[in-house]
């Protein structure tokens, strides 16, 4: 071989190595730091969703990345052998990013896991059930995020925008719930001038209202009609509940609080009476956005009903001086009893019928830790309420007692029933999703 083909031989391994090994190495960060975040997951718990998670076809996958560069979440997904794999699925709150990122289409949003089914009401691409007239948006159909909920309710509205207006005597629509899904379905009938009523059990907001104080809303840019653009991707839950009073007041929308739909009877002219706890409406199409949260699961013990126990946590600031038990072990409950230990005098414990806390977010684990270590809170493992009793509580550990404490507030934090009779005397079927390919 000749001198200048040696020369020319070895510029090319040069060049070969100077390009091949700052990759090599990169790859291997990049797995390193996928293996370390996949071990997070498994100890916290995460890697088990409850419902909307990313799924990866892994024969179509070719490992460009675009879907983790673009996920607002952390360690959702990861890059591990160069294909993305879902490391954190419980982190999944449903921008979608991911899967309109792909450019190959490996990516789907999908509800459960291939052991783990979840119910969701039968919905079509417009937003109808399977009764013609009834549709739902937002978190019961298991959109989430805000923004999803406010393009559903913006898309619904549109549709039903294009159909034929009933007689004059009755409602075009009326909605359900005002969350993000039914104030922006009653912002886009407002728009689209349609006669419609808005009718939210309780206050403006609905389940965000019952978010712990200071808790951090992830969303995404979106356009409000009559009002403009909300640009923020993260609000505190007091700003946003503020915000949605300054859009009402703004756009001059009417919401009927403290009304209850107690039931919806089709009648005879393809139309629909609506019941409440106040009066009788006759609407063409119901817009439901009534959420997942639905009832709060109770602990169906004796004393339940003392005006001591409460199962959501507005205002921590109301109780001071006092013995709390709070029951649960997920994110509301760890967040409500730090917002409760930081109140004056309190004294805090944690009942949690697990010896772990399991599927809660990072941040909180390192706050109940540091809590528990400065003994603000204290955690009683792997018990059960078994009596609450006017001035203590009983529970047991599964091995020794009852043991009774002195106790004045128990809050419960174990998670909402899906309002199932509700929909199915409606005629709404639901469906258990699998979060199979």
């Amino acid at each position: 071989m000749s001198s200048d083909s040696l020369i020319i031989l070895a510029i090319g391994v040069v060049l070969v190595t100077s390009i091949w090994i700052p990759v090599l190495v990169r790859h291997r960060k990049v797995e390193r730091e996928a293996a370390h975040a996949e071990e997070r997951a498994l100890r916290y718990g995460l890697h088990e969703p409850a419902s909307l998670h990313p799924l990866v076809h892994p024969g179509a996958c070719i490992g460009t990345g675009n879907c983790i560069a673009v996920c607002p979440e952390d360690d959702v997904l990861a890059l591990r052998h160069g294909q993305a794999r879902p490391i954190s699925p419980a982190r999944c709150i449903g921008h979608g990013l991911c899967e309109r990122a792909c450019p190959v289409e490996a990516i789907q949003l999908v509800f459960g896991t291939a052991k783990r089914g979840v119910d969701i009401p039968r919905i079509k691409k417009n937003f109808e059930t399977n009764v013609p007239g009834i549709y739902i948006v937002g978190e019961l159909g298991g959109m989430g995020l805000i923004r999803n909920a406010f393009e559903q309710g913006r898309q619904c509205i549109e549709g039903i925008a294009k159909e034929r207006k009933g007689p004059a005597n009755v409602l075009d629509v009326l909605i359900v719930g005002c969350g993000p899904a039914g104030l922006s379905a009653a912002l886009n009938c407002r728009h689209h001038k349609l006669r419609f009523k808005t009718l939210e059990k309780e206050d403006i907001g609905g389940t965000v209202r019952y978010y712990p104080r200071k808790k951090v809303v992830m969303t995404s840019p979106v356009q409000v009609p009559g009002y403009g653009r909300l640009g923020f991707r993260e609000i505190l839950k007091e700003e946003l509940i503020a915000l949605w009073d300054e859009i009402v007041a703004k756009t001059g929308l009417t919401v009927n609080t403290r009304e209850s739909v107690e039931r919806v009877t089709p009648t005879a002219d393809g139309c629909f009476e609506v019941s409440t706890n106040k009066t009788t409406y006759k609407t063409k199409r119901v817009v439901l956005a009534i959420g997942r949260r639905g009832v709060p699961r109770k602990l169906d013990v004796p004393g339940e009903e003392l005006p001591k126990v409460i199962y959501s946590l507005l205002e921590p600031e109301a109780y001071q001086r006092d013995r709390i038990l709070v029951v649960g072990g997920g994110d509301s409950a760890i967040e409500a009893a730090l917002a409760l230990a930081d109140q004056p005098s309190n004294q805090v414990k944690i009942s949690y019928r697990k010896d772990a806390f399991s599927r809660i977010k990072p941040r909180n684990r390192e706050r109940i830790e540091e809590a528990v270590g400065r003994r603000h809170v204290e955690i009683l493992w792997s018990t059960n309420v078994k009596e609450i009793k006017p001035k203590s509580v009983v529970y047991t550990n599964g091995r020794d007692g009852p043991f009774e404490v002195e106790n004045d507030v128990i809050a419960v934090f174990v998670g909402g029933e899906l309002p199932t009779k509700f929909l199915r005397d409606c005629g709404v079927a639901i469906d258990t999703k699998f979060g199979t390919p």
